[in-house]
């Protein structure tokens, strides 16, 4: 699995924030020919570039734990925290393809990237950034 260092530096930073509490955050793949620094990775490895904030907590999210914000085929991936736990996918997770989870004390070697089965899966940590993106432009 493959995750840009500076998407990574930033849910560790969430993560020691937010806790003794837990995160859960949408992730999302840019195509490893799109970015700037990821040479030698076949142009159309994913690679986890970009995140999506959880909404404020709402009665239908709180009730059902299922985060109605984010349409589903723009997450390929989720970052789960577990301040409390161990370094494995529980079946409390939000089960998306693939699941990073970190726990205390929220650095790179805390982190671990596991499948649906909860098999875990080698992490690399890419020096890489994604093109630019314009800002979108108020309606009229």
């Amino acid at each position: 699995m493959y995750i840009t260092q500076s998407l990574l530096e930033t849910l560790l930073q969430l993560a020691r924030q937010a806790e003794p509490n837990s995160l859960s955050i949408g992730l999302a793949t840019t195509p490893a020919g799109e970015l700037n620094g990821a040479d030698g990775i076949f142009d159309m490895t994913p690679v986890f570039t970009h995140l999506y904030l959880p909404e404020q907590p709402n009665s239908v999210s709180s009730v059902f734990g299922v985060d109605l914000h984010t349409p589903p085929q723009r997450t390929q991936g989720r970052f789960v925290t577990h301040p409390l736990s161990e370094l494995q996918l529980t079946k409390c997770d939000d089960l998306h393809e693939i699941v990073f989870v970190a726990v205390p004390p929220w650095d790179e070697t805390s982190v671990g990237a596991f499948d649906r089965a909860g098999r875990r899966h080698s992490l690399r940590i890419l020096d890489a950034v994604p093109p630019e993106e314009p800002l979108p432009q108020p309606k009229q």
